[in-house]
């Protein structure tokens, strides 16, 4: 009974492997195609907060591809970069803009009125 029970538990461990593995020409478990990343990302426009609650990153076998997950990040991280570019030379705009009313006179007092001295 013993050599019974454990020749009929090989044959059914090499079935089920065999169904798994596919081991006829008729594949029992096909070939998934990768996810890939569907960029939402704009090419045309900065990027916005929508956009980024829209991004759905593909999920690979140990977690998130990281091909895709650096193609996003360096995206992200150039905009930053750039944003941030720009409002430093707005503010030193805006500074420069400042520094020269403070020196002229009568900058707060209304067209045709003296101003005070």
């Amino acid at each position: 009974m013993f050599w019974f029970l454990l020749i009929a538990m090989i044959v059914v461990v090499a079935a089920v492997a065999l169904a798994v593995v596919g081991g006829s020409d008729s594949a029992a478990l096909p070939e998934a195609a990768p996810e890939q990343l569907v960029d939402p990302l704009p090419s045309d426009r900065p990027v916005g907060r929508a956009d980024i609650d829209a991004l759905r990153l593909p999920v690979g076998v140990r977690g998130y591809r990281m091909d895709d997950v650096d193609d996003v990040l360096g995206r992200l991280g150039a905009e930053l970069a750039e944003r941030d570019a720009r409002i430093a030379e707005l503010e030193s705009a805006l500074a420069g803009a400042q520094a020269t009313a403070v020196g002229k006179p009568g900058m707060f007092t209304k067209p045709g009125e003296e101003p005070d001295r």
